[in-house]
């Protein structure tokens, strides 16, 4: 048979198999950077979000202009059957994994819908250049929905200050993340959370001059408001909804009125007499403010954001050393987030659950067997999957997720039980009275059948999961761990235990079993003479 002569063969130079299987695993471990990582796949719905970004402070309607532009085109390519437009927000959480933006009047968002989940690979793409050619004064970003937690930004650098941290300084740290993150080959979109600055109008009210007029602060900004924004008088129910009615100037005189603000009367709550808006403020003038200030921990915050060109483990890779040698001022701090630290917690969280379970596994296969050697031999086997894992990542193309990360763990206890069940089939045929080299032998090459068998039917059960964009990942680690793990499993556990029990072909076992065999009488000397 030609497993038993490979056998015998992998048995007369046990140390170079071994050696040869080792390198092989390091070899694999290695390689390991050619697999792509990704903590969630891409959804194959037949439909795709279009993320519209204007420069913070950009009017609703200016908005509104050019995500109509951007929809035209949509909707003259083929195979787009319908888009949804959300402008000032994001659409309501129709898909669980995906949090619509809080409103903002520089945001719209387009949902396109089309025929099949192949054609939002065809579409998706031709409206992203044409965006970035005829909309530059945008940043439109197309993406896939995802089938697991869903960021908008998955590659991010948070950078915390004290707690009264200068947002000046925050914002210079901001920019060289960003700047760092924007230089990369693998970037399509780039920015901070706090976004750009805006100019405004601020009149700095003077208390001395104020109190001698009876002017309060809510009467300048009273003035202010009603002479730009307008004023509420009523409200308006339509259905179930009550719309403001806002009496305000023409957009000519609100213009005018900007241009004359030192000129702008103020009237007292308690008063019929006004004042003019330069003799209760100490100056009047535009300024840069930051429209958003965020804080985590309570502390204030800032974020490089980035999305990547593909996965965003490449892009974290390119630029991380980078991003960690920002110099910080004593006090500040920077943390890698997004999906990095969404991965690194789902990863932490299976410990709780692994480490009992690894300790229940191996007390149980010593409680099996009753002694340490064929444990060790069990335990060492199962990294050697990792060969085939590794090898079908790479041929396949398919990348390296949490759902694959299930599938390796499921694939350990497969690899101890083929282990198992070859190391109790060599105590059995020992107990029968084989030689120690026989028993191995025999028991490799007898449960060398039933071990394919059950690896192929495993194996079989799982190709229909490779259709599926979720599961394919995990079919591919279970089908090739399990195929190239059961192979190593016959030959390697013969070899760790011929080497921890020492057993050679034609010891002193193997002696004892053919002298316990039947031997042939002797010839008849009668039957020699004649």
């Amino acid at each position: 048979m030609l497993f038993r002569r490979i056998l015998e063969a992998a048995l007369r130079v046990r140390v170079l198999v071994l050696l040869v299987f080792i390198g092989a695993l390091v070899g694999s471990i290695s390689a390991f950077r050619f697999v792509d990582q990704m903590f969630f796949p891409s959804s194959d719905r037949a439909q795709f979000m279009v993320d519209i970004w204007m420069p913070e402070g950009t009017s609703i309607q200016t908005t509104s202009e050019v995500t109509r532009r951007i929809e035209s085109f949509v909707m003259e390519q083929d195979g787009v059957t319908a888009t949804s437009t959300f402008v000032g927000r994001g659409p309501p959480r129709f898909y669980l994994p995906v949090e619509p933006e809080s409103p903002n009047s520089s945001y719209a968002q387009l949902i396109i819908n089309t025929t099949d989940g192949s054609t939002v690979g065809r579409v998706m793409p031709v409206v992203q250049a044409w965006a970035d050619a005829h909309v530059p004064e945008a940043m439109v970003i197309g993406r896939r929905y995802g089938l697991g937690p869903f960021l908008s930004w998955p590659v991010e650098a948070r950078i915390s200050g004290p707690a009264f941290a200068d947002p000046a300084v925050l914002r210079s740290l901001g920019e060289q993340a960003s700047s760092i993150l924007a230089e990369s080959p693998h970037a399509m979109a780039v920015r901070t959370n706090w976004r750009e600055q805006t100019p405004l109008i601020v009149a700095d009210y003077d208390q001395t001059n104020a109190r001698w007029t009876g002017v309060a602060r809510t009467d300048v900004a009273a003035a202010l408001r009603r002479s730009h924004d307008g004023t509420v008088v009523g409200l308006y129910r339509e259905d179930d909804k009550l719309l403001p009615i806002i009496l305000r100037s023409s957009a000519g005189d609100r213009e005018q009125g900007a241009r004359n603000l030192d000129v702008l009367q103020v009237r007292p709550l308690l008063s019929s007499r006004s004042v003019p808006l330069t003799q209760v403020t100490s100056s009047v003038g535009p300024e840069w403010r930051d429209p958003f200030v965020f804080r985590f921990n309570r502390r204030r915050t800032i974020a490089a954001q980035g999305v990547p060109l593909g996965f965003a483990t490449d892009y974290l890779n390119d630029v991380r050393a980078k991003l960690e040698a920002i110099e910080m001022p004593p006090g500040y701090t920077l943390t890698i987030d997004g999906e990095y630290r969404s991965s690194r917690d789902a990863q932490k969280s299976l410990l709780p659950g692994v480490v009992p379970a690894f300790i229940i596994m191996a007390l149980v296969v010593v409680g099996l067997f009753n002694n340490y050697r064929q444990p060790l031999i069990v335990l060492f086997v199962v990294p050697f999957a990792l060969i085939g894992v590794i090898v079908g990542l790479i041929v396949t193309r398919q990348p390296f997720g949490f759902v694959a990360l299930l599938g390796a763990m499921s694939l350990a206890g497969m690899m101890v039980k083929n282990a198992i069940v070859l190391l109790d089939e060599i105590t059995a045929l020992q107990k029968q009275g084989q030689a120690a080299y026989d028993a191995l032998v025999n028991a490799a090459v007898g449960r060398l059948r039933p071990v394919l068998l059950a690896a192929g039917t495993t194996v079989l059960g799982v190709i229909p999961l490779l259709a599926d964009v979720f599961w394919s990942s995990l079919a591919v680690v279970i089908m090739f761990g399990l195929a190239i793990g059961s192979a190593i499993t016959m030959l390697l556990v013969p070899v760790l235990y011929a080497m921890l029990y020492r057993v050679r072909p034609g010891g002193p076992a193997a002696a004892r079993s053919r002298a316990t065999e039947p031997q042939p009488d002797p010839p008849d000397p009668a039957v020699q003479t004649a």
